[in-house]
């Protein structure tokens, strides 16, 4: 599915996947973060998710015009999870009405687990 926006000259058709790409790229720029995680756990287990895999941890669903998101990160031990979450929630929301200009209606934070140190 993809959200439509419209304006005087014609519409602009924005794909599921630009925006959860964005939304990616937007939570790693957060402090505290490790990395992403997939949507689908198996076993138990979050896995960290590649620059070239991030829309994976993303959820989209676009209902009756609205957007709705779910994200999957991994925090950074000994970081406050709570302020964490909050950023990634301000920032993705900010990103997305800024530099897509499509409004968010929610964003749900899944903290699929806790390592040491970061991505790299």
């Amino acid at each position: 599915m993809e959200k439509e926006l419209k304006n005087e000259l014609g519409k602009i058709v924005i794909d599921e996947e630009v925006i959860a790409k964005t939304a990616g790229l937007a939570v790693m720029e957060c402090y505290g973060l490790v990395g992403m995680s997939s949507r689908s756990m198996q076993d138990g287990l979050a896995d960290l998710l590649g620059w070239d895999n991030i829309s994976k941890g993303v959820g989209v669903d676009i209902r009756e015009e609205k957007v709705h998101l779910d994200l999957n990160i991994i925090v950074e031990y000994g970081t406050n999870i709570h302020e964490v979450a909050h950023n990634v929630m301000e920032r993705v929301r900010y990103t997305l009405e800024n530099k897509v200009g499509i409004e968010v209606v929610t964003i749900d934070v899944n903290v699929r687990g806790v390592r040491v140190g970061d991505a790299n």
